[in-house]
């Protein structure tokens, strides 16, 4: 069984997203997709993150019906800052010895790729699958491979899909009392309405 693992603040939830899984699922055969919203982001401890039951329920309503995706809470139940090494471990444990993990992300977030927490264990339990990040220069493989050593040989480079949606851009439409129903789901859209979110 092939497991991918799709992690992000999800603040909002996107088309963007879903397009990812979507592209992954066909690239990598992959048998599931497990979203997984962080708790607290190390990262991103200086920036404000909505209510993880906010970002929980947009992921809800937006992969509601759609057979392959799972919703995890692991990171938002994992007391502290969330590491991605933590949440594959966790998954990889509780998944079959023959089954693959790949965990997703964007080739903009493989320039911090060393700074993650043991990077070099992240790679010896997953293998990585990098989705493009339009506007962003592609990554210096060399440089990466030499400050994660074996990085080369456990990651996939995807080309698609090409798709710039940023949520803090919805976020900044939102505010401005723009419409928002291209860039995610019309069950998110409701619900950013209904509960009054990014208004401030």
């Amino acid at each position: 069984m092939n497991i991918g693992i799709l992690g992000g603040t999800f603040d909002p939830v996107h088309y963007g997203h879903l397009a990812i899984a979507s592209e992954a699922t066909v690239s990598l055969r992959l048998d599931e997709v497990i979203f997984v919203p962080a708790g607290q982001p190390w990262l991103k401890e200086d920036k404000p993150v909505s209510a993880a039951s906010d970002r929980l329920q947009m992921v809800r309503l937006a992969i509601a019906g759609k057979p392959g995706y799972r919703l995890s809470a692991m990171e938002i139940e994992r007391c502290g800052a969330s590491y991605s090494t933590d949440t594959v471990e966790e998954i990889k444990r509780r998944a079959d010895a023959a089954d693959e993990i790949y965990f997703i992300i964007g080739s903009d977030n493989l320039i911090d790729l060393p700074r993650w927490y043991h990077p070099e264990y992240l790679i010896s339990l997953c293998r990585l699958a990098a989705v493009p990040r339009p506007g962003y220069p592609p990554p210096d493989l060399d440089a990466l491979n030499a400050a994660v050593p074996g990085v080369l040989g456990r990651l996939i480079m995807l080309d698609k899909p090409q798709i710039d949606i940023s949520a803090s851009a919805i976020r900044e439409r939102v505010a401005k009392g723009l419409s928002i129903s291209h860039l995610v789901p019309e069950a998110v859209e409701r619900y950013i309405a209904e509960v009054g979110l990014y208004r401030q």
